[in-house]
């Protein structure tokens, strides 16, 4: 069996041991840094650890389209423990204390898990085109295809951030030098390779079936308004509910991944391109932050979710119970046909 590949690792790379990098930003800066991912990576570990417990509490939970939401849940966990914490870790003694091989499981873990959750996101968004914008609900969704959307999401992920470990790409120190990531800046022809199909493959792809899905579910809840106006003038005010929801699901996605995007396809197209150590290092964190959105926005606003996991944390007590709910429930029956759809 192939070994871990740890010579991809250049002198100008080479693991800090026992010193702060204050050359790079001040001692203060990796205490910031140190605090912020530890509250953001303790709140995604109780959010998502919430949506576990819940879902295999309660058999009311346990549909097929629950199953992508669950799975992100597991991916986010393991992305706030294994990057998250480990960073805020990291951070708080200014520089990476783990080591080369330390880094390349760094690196390898928060990837995984990463790029497990995008596909999750995807794999939710295709869901809802399915199921809603099919018509008159040809596509029922069942648990099979529930299944081979958790699978593919894990074994799409494991495909593609793997080959580091044995010799196309690496993995490497990134930003202000306190955690690992795929290597963005290699030259090595080999290196260049993996980085272009990892980009297109595990950035560009999600990020274009998310963007086409909910298009064409913001497109088919207007027509479905238009055609409902006459009968019900609820039908409007759901519409626009759930549009706000689907809206600020495309703008987190953005928000989190469109950043760290961007800096890896203009470190690809320019690698002799300086950015600040600490702006690197925005999109880094943005993109971990996500394990406290998506628990939020994809299970908190899902009417189904939220029934039972706000009375779990406020002993029994659902805060911001609303009438409005049924109205989101009404439009998507409407929209679907489907006893599958759970609102959104």
């Amino acid at each position: 069996m192939a070994s871990i590949n740890l010579s991809n690792f250049s002198e100008a790379e080479t693991l800090h041991h026992g010193s702060v990098n204050d050359h790079i930003m001040p001692r203060i800066g990796y205490t910031i840094l140190a605090i912020l991912m530890a509250l953001s990576s303790s709140v995604g570990i109780i959010l998502n650890v919430v949506v576990i417990i819940v879902t295999v509490r309660y058999k009311q939970l346990r549909q097929p389209l629950n199953y992508a939401l669950v799975n992100l849940a597991v991916a986010d966990l393991g992305c706030a423990v294994f990057g998250g914490l480990v960073t805020a870790v990291t951070n708080a003694m200014g520089y990476f204390s783990l080591g080369r091989i330390g880094c390349v499981l760094e690196g390898y873990a928060v990837a995984l898990f990463g790029i497990a959750g995008l596909c999750s996101v995807a794999v939710i968004a295709v869901d809802r085109y399915m199921v809603v914008c099919r018509p008159l609900g040809a596509v029922m969704f069942q648990t099979k295809h529930a299944l081979a959307g958790v699978v593919f999401s894990w074994v799409w992920s494991f495909i593609w951030n793997t080959p580091p470990l044995f010799g196309w790409g690496s993995y490497q120190l990134e930003g202000v030098m306190t955690s690992c990531a795929p290597n963005w800046y290699s030259r090595d022809p080999i290196n260049v390779s993996y980085i272009l199909c990892y980009f297109m493959l595990c950035f560009a792809l999600p990020f274009a079936t998310i963007i086409f899905s909910y298009t064409r579910l913001l497109y088919t809840l207007r027509q479905v308004t238009k055609l409902q106006m006459a009968e019900s003038g609820s039908t409007a005010k759901a519409e626009v509910q759930v549009a706000r929801m689907v809206v600020v699901m495309v703008l987190a996605f953005l928000l989190t991944w469109l950043p760290y995007a961007a800096l890896a396809l203009t470190v690809i197209f320019n690698s002799n391109i300086y950015i600040n150590p600490v702006i690197a290092t925005i999109p880094t964190y943005l993109t971990k932050s996500s394990t406290v959105f998506n628990p939020i926005i994809y299970i908190f606003m899902n009417r189904q979710f939220r029934d039972y996991a706000l009375p779990f944390l406020f002993c029994g007590k659902n805060p911001w119970a609303s009438e409005e709910d049924s109205d989101v429930n009404t439009l998507t029956t409407t929209v679907s046909k489907s006893s599958s759809v759970s609102p959104l």
